[in-house]
């Protein structure tokens, strides 16, 4: 069993996650909610 901590793919796949919630935020902010919408959609399947 790999510790995850260390695993190369799931901390890059985290960073992106919260990359992802950080500009769908920006996009709130310009009022482009139904992108924003979709993006986060996605991030839950």
């Amino acid at each position: 069993m790999t510790n995850e901590n260390n695993n190369p793919i799931i901390n890059k796949t985290l960073q992106f996650s919260l990359d992802i919630i950080d500009y769908c935020e920006k996009l709130d902010k310009e009022g482009k909610y139904v992108i924003s919408k979709q993006l986060l959609r996605q991030l839950q399947v």
